[in-house]
């Protein structure tokens, strides 16, 4: 990003003073500990209140600063933009800059697999565009207008994944974005606590499509009788993806080993697709990729090879090596009953000298459902393909009485949050340089820090 200052407050309706002309943004930031030189501070009002670090935006640089009206102690060093809501000024200059590069937008949500989704579309359409993405998981109202303000001014293409977790959100960030091309992958169990159904939850993703321009396209999982109900009443062109006969683009003869997964695609028989990731699920991911490179008129051979060593954000599915040379599926960022077994299965196929390990944390936001659905995981968990589990979290105890019926006592170990280290030790204690283990849990049980002791 590259704007005077003055062009900033026109576009936050603010009246530009003289010295604004002088001003030169070379970016924005909501945070004074990494801002960087030349930056438009803009303090948001959460837990901890923005205002009360602007002296720390200055010294790292700030150039200008947003003020929400009715602070007091508003800075007479710095240039100051009044506004009446610094989160809402945050997503209208994201907004606006948007309209300003002009690039195509593609909006990526779903229950699971957004963010791998993201970063193969992303990896799929830089081998003909200038793109820019969603770093990381900033895809709330904060991240959404984020990333938008953190793109080049030559980007032809933005890829913006978009999360939510109650009514309304997805069409506040659709509006913001105002995308080419919706991606919806699939519709499972997160965030059911607040929606109670998946029928609810179909209903939240499709505000996906509210800020789709006229003559935008839809694109989802045509294996979800729920998406295809709900975007047969929609009036923009759609194209489906999955392994059912009635799709725009079916995956066929799946092979999947440790390291990756490859495919064909029926309308396209010469090909044949890799992905560097375990587990056959990984495919729909790729699947919608594909089909947002076809509507970009990217030939087939060029997606195959961006799609080969695409980059996946950390912490999704990735395989490691522990300390004492044992391999490590790391999967720790979310988890989701359905996630958790396909990861499972994909983990229970993997070849192995040695013996299979699976730690497993709770899956939180499921409501009055959480216990059910920790229980189960169990017809996900065999124990001739996984010797032992480890679980983390007081819903986890479900699952423990589930397998009672499958393992014996002594293969299930059980832990509160607080004993991390206790489980860290015991799995140490058994895991050989010819096992592997896998992680999986939501962030809020912070399994990485389990990651980080094998990883030491």
């Amino acid at each position: 990003m590259k704007m005077q200052l003055s062009e900033v407050a026109r576009a936050l309706g603010v009246e530009p003073e003289a010295s604004f002309e002088q001003v030169m943004v070379t970016g924005v930031s909501f945070d004074s500990r990494t801002l960087t030189k030349g930056a438009l501070f803009i303090p948001l009002i959460a837990e901890h209140d923005g205002h009360n670090y602007v002296e720390a935006a200055k010294n790292n640089g700030a150039c200008a600063t947003l003020w929400q009206k009715g602070h007091a102690n508003m800075p007479q060093d710095l240039p100051v933009l009044e506004v009446e809501d610094t989160l809402k000024a945050m997503q209208q200059l994201g907004k606006y800059y948007l309209q300003k590069i002009n690039p195509k937008v593609v909006a990526v949500t779903g229950s699971n697999g957004k963010t791998t989704t993201k970063d193969m579309i992303a990896a799929v359409l830089a081998t003909e565009f200038n793109v820019a993405k969603t770093q990381d998981n900033f895809n709330n109202e904060i991240g959404v207008p984020l990333t938008a303000l953190s793109m080049e001014p030559n980007t032809e293409v933005l890829v913006v994944e978009m999360g939510m977790d109650h009514f309304g959100e997805l069409d506040a960030l659709s509006k913001i974005a105002e995308p080419d091309v919706a991606v919806i992958t699939m519709i499972g169990e997160a965030h059911i606590e607040f929606f109670k159904t998946r029928d609810k939850i179909a209903d939240a993703k499709m505000e996906i499509t509210h800020g789709l321009k006229e003559d935008g396209v839809l694109i989802y999982n045509g294996d979800e009788p729920l998406l295809v109900e709900r975007a047969s009443q929609v009036d923009f062109e759609t194209r489906t993806f999955g392994t059912g006969s009635n799709v725009s683009l079916q995956a066929q003869n799946i092979v999947s080993n440790a390291e990756k997964t490859s495919f064909r695609v029926k309308q396209w028989p010469e090909m044949n697709f890799t992905i560097p990731m375990i587990g056959a699920y990984n495919v729909k991911n790729a699947l919608a990729a594909l089909s947002v490179g076809d509507l970009f008129h990217i030939n087939p051979k060029q997606m195959a090879q961006a799609l080969e060593h695409f980059d996946l954000t950390k912490n999704r599915t990735e395989w490691l090596t522990a300390a004492n040379g044992a391999a490590v599926l790391s999967d720790v960022y979310n988890s989701n009953p359905t996630a958790c077994g396909e990861v499972l299965t994909a983990f229970s196929q993997a070849p192995v000298k040695g013996k299979r390990y699976a730690v497993l944390g709770d899956m939180l936001e499921l409501g009055e459902q959480g216990p059910q659905m920790h229980a189960g995981l169990a017809t996900k968990l065999d124990p001739q393909k996984i010797s032992e589990v480890f679980l983390c979290g007081p819903l986890m105890e479900n699952l423990a009485q589930a397998l009672l019926m499958k393992y014996e006592k002594a293969s299930i170990h059980h832990y509160q949050p607080n004993q991390k280290e206790l489980l860290l030790q015991d799995l140490k204690a058994k895991l050989t340089a010819d096992d592997m283990v896998m992680l999986k849990g939501s962030h809020g049980i912070h399994l990485e820090q389990v990651l980080q002791g094998l990883m030491s």
